[in-house]
């Protein structure tokens, strides 16, 4: 008999009894543990999903599978708490055959992707914006499916900028005097993180400068256009119109829906519950251009479903991978529009999606083609941490930010050496 599908959250009991896994990684299995007549097995594995309803849905295609498959079947794992590290540690000592995450070079190059070139036929390559299939490749060669995009914008009411005689702002400063004129009593102006925007808008604020990160083997975001965008947080920081200590953070939108601020940064994903407050009475924008000579920008997010290289089925992984996400175009629609909103990435299914035709929806998916930045596989956490604390440092320790931005890219540059000898 097939073990029940495992849709319960963890009770402390069940965290004590909980068997560990990759070094202490607690999950979540859910699935099948046997199925009669099946020859393999595969192991999936997901992060814990905020909206509701994903981990049913994700149980749900699983079953689809062996069920138009007896021979395979599917083992979820549901993993709660730090995604990132527990995957790097599982995939040292084996790991699942088929992950989500998020691809990067030091993965190609330690051999733990194995390449899905022959999953994009000329027509399916065709079908995929030209950013999804580069966040996928490194040396030439696609090592992952993006499963749907995320975007992010400033949300804000157009009631509220109308009576205040405000125009969506464009630049920043024109942010910051919008944001300056809508702190009103106990409303602030503007959330973009309970600290402050450090981690929102780190790579946002140099893209909107028109600087960059990474450019071929070289890091490249140490330059006056850079510093000028971050001094503009600084900015911010030291208006008073900021919304800092909200009970949740940006990517959650109830400090704009409970009237704590006019405006929020936050992500397409938060739309149902935005629009459920107010109705039509919303508008968006990407995050502002810093100046005239700089751009608008939005970042494109969002996981993509990648196989294990060190896998004991790997071409059953990627029939199963082309399955869920190549060919079931009904499945990809309901994981991008149905939890949350998210813009799927298959092209056809934008322009069919009826969650998708709506102002902001619509408004979204073209600022995603034509803003959506994203950083290259050869960009590493450790360079967003040493960029992380570089920003911090200037921001809410006073530090030099020419000086910090400087050690950053130092501390970036060695470790891009060290990666690519």
């Amino acid at each position: 008999m097939n073990q029940p599908d495992c849709l319960s959250p963890i009770t402390r009991r069940g965290f004590l009894r909980a068997a560990s896994f990759a070094a202490g990684a607690l999950i979540t299995g859910c699935g099948p543990r046997g199925v009669p007549g099946a020859r393999v097995t595969l192991t999936q594995w997901y992060h814990q999903y905020g909206e509701t309803g994903t981990q049913e849905a994700v149980l749900r295609y699983a079953r689809e599978y062996t069920r138009q498959h007896p021979d395979i079947a599917i083992r979820v794992l549901w993993v709660p708490g730090d995604y990132g590290t527990k995957l790097a540690t599982s995939l040292l000592t084996g790991g699942p055959d088929v992950f989500e995450g998020s691809l990067t070079a030091a993965m190609v190059r330690a051999g733990q992707v194995a390449p899905l070139d022959e999953l994009f036929t000329p027509s399916v390559r065709a079908e995929f914006s030209p950013k999804d299939i580069a966040v996928n490749t490194v040396g030439g060669r696609i090592y992952g499916v993006k499963m749907l995009d995320d975007v992010g914008f400033l949300y804000y009411r157009k009631s509220q900028l109308t009576a205040a005689g405000i125009e969506p702002p464009a630049t920043m400063d024109a942010l910051i005097a919008a944001a300056n004129k809508l702190t009103v009593g106990d409303r602030k102006g503007l959330f973009i993180g309970n600290d402050g925007g450090v981690n929102a808008l780190l790579t946002l604020l140099p893209w909107s400068a028109g600087s960059d990160f990474l450019v071929g083997n070289k890091i490249v975001f140490n330059n006056p256009r850079t510093q000028a965008a971050y001094e503009k947080l600084s900015e911010l920081n030291a208006s008073g119109s900021l919304l800092i200590g909200a009970p949740t953070d940006y990517w959650d939108p109830s400090a704009f829906t409970q009237g704590l601020t006019a405006l929020q940064w936050t992500g397409l994903w938060a739309y149902p519950a935005i629009r459920k407050a107010f109705g039509d009475d919303i508008g968006v924008v990407p995050w502002p251009a810093l100046d005239a000579a700089g751009t608008p920008v939005t970042f494109l997010g969002g996981w993509s479903q990648m196989v294990n290289a060190q896998g004991a089925h790997i071409e059953e992984a990627k029939a199963f991978v082309k399955w869920l996400w190549i060919e079931s175009t009904q499945l990809q629609q309901d994981w991008s529009l149905n939890y949350g909103l998210h813009v799927p990435p298959r092209t056809s299914l934008v322009s069919s999606a009826p969650q998708l035709q709506g102002a902001v929806p619509l408004t979204a998916a073209s600022a995603l083609r034509k803003y959506g930045r994203f950083l290259p596989p050869d960009w590493d956490q450790s360079m967003t941490t040493a960029l992380t604390d570089a920003l911090t440092n200037a921001l809410k320790r006073g530090q030099p930010m020419a000086s910090e931005l400087s050690a950053a890219a130092d501390k970036c540059t060695r470790e891009l050496e060290r990666a690519l000898e």
